[in-house]
């Protein structure tokens, strides 16, 4: 199912189809260089499949299929990973990684039930990272200061962007707005969530909305968040203004992870008590997973931001309705 396609009047690609390509490949290399050296992260191997009914796998919203097969040598089913938000936190304990180093890893998913539109795709690539954290470290302040380590990595890689291709004429804001969503909704109590984001990032450019996952005032959730990896306390999504789009565009969606105590609360509230039967869920209520910080910074996302363009197809190779491509075709976006 579609969100629906927005056509910005008059819109025109700034880069040629070969330039695009060529411009993809370099804010990839620099972008992980930049957020490598920013967090101290370590790039490492991740998996797409995954067993079935092994835990790892992200329930997101906990009610998207996942996209399962047989293995002819294998008497079990697989899953196509939805992101490696339990994966990662695993891999740093199994890897001896100690507080204040991470991993970054180039994530491929399919997320077979996801509404299209200009900046949503069944198919996901990010950059996924974790990083360990002491006890101390489990707060807002820590939190606000990764956020604006990630905002200028975007930042720097924007510059050097704009200084190849000269014909990008979009700024950065490189000072984040820190907002709650109680407080964005306490603002805006007539509007949806979207709505809100739009005006709260045409205002400030570049704005981190906290504490996503639990029942705001009203009784309804700003966002949809998984109980078991997220701390929903000390969470967030990091939005830029988007000139060309005229609206907010999601970059990351982070935060600190949960601990014994929040776990232990958040799967009550979702009713998924059950999934304590998982390794990894014991082995957080046990203590024996580090404590960490990590997130998703999606890859073809910030490609579209820094190109200036229109779609995201513009930037990846996915599927599309046939009325999607025929529309973009009409109106001068070339997908991919």
């Amino acid at each position: 199912m579609s969100r629906g396609l927005y056509i910005p009047e008059g819109y025109k690609s700034a880069l040629t189809l070969r330039e695009t390509q060529h411009a993809i490949k370099y804010i990839k290399d620099i972008f992980q260089q930049a957020l490598s050296f920013a967090l101290t992260l370590d790039r490492v191997s991740a998996p797409l499949i995954v067993r079935k009914g092994s835990g790892i796998n992200d329930d997101l919203n906990g009610v998207e299929r996942k996209v399962d097969f047989t293995i002819k040598e294998i008497d079990s089913e697989a899953e196509v990973v939805q992101s490696l938000a339990k994966w990662k936190r695993m891999a740093l304990y199994r890897y001896g990684y100690n507080a204040g180093e991470g991993i970054y890893t180039d994530m491929n998913a399919i997320r077979r039930d996801d509404d299209t539109d200009n900046t949503h795709s069944i198919f996901v690539d990010q950059w996924d990272w974790e990083k360990v954290i002491t006890r101390d470290q489990r707060n807002i302040g820590f939190l606000k200061d990764t956020v604006r380590s990630i905002v200028k990595a975007v930042a720097y890689v924007k510059r050097k962007v704009r200084l190849r291709y000269p014909m990008l004429t979009m700024d950065v804001c490189e000072e984040p707005f820190f907002i709650t969503s109680q407080e964005l909704e306490d603002m805006y109590p007539d509007m949806t969530p979207k709505e809100r984001e739009r005006l709260i990032a045409k205002d400030h450019g570049t704005v981190f909305v906290m504490q996503i996952g639990g029942l705001l005032a009203s009784g309804q959730k700003h966002d949809g968040r998984a109980p078991d990896y997220d701390d929903w306390s000390l969470n967030g999504d990091l939005l830029f203004w988007d000139d060309v789009l005229d609206n907010a565009l999601e970059i990351s969606s982070m935060g600190i992870r949960v601990d014994e105590n929040s776990l232990k609360v958040q799967l009550a509230e979702c009713n998924a008590e059950d999934r304590m039967r998982f390794d990894y869920h014991r082995m957080i209520a046990e203590g024996e997973l580090p404590l960490t910080i990590g997130g998703g910074i999606g890859q073809s996302r910030l490609c579209m931001f820094l190109l200036e363009k229109a779609h995201i197809g513009e930037v990846q190779c996915s599927i599309w309705q046939d009325e999607i491509v025929e529309k973009c075709a009409s109106n001068g976006i070339t997908l991919l």
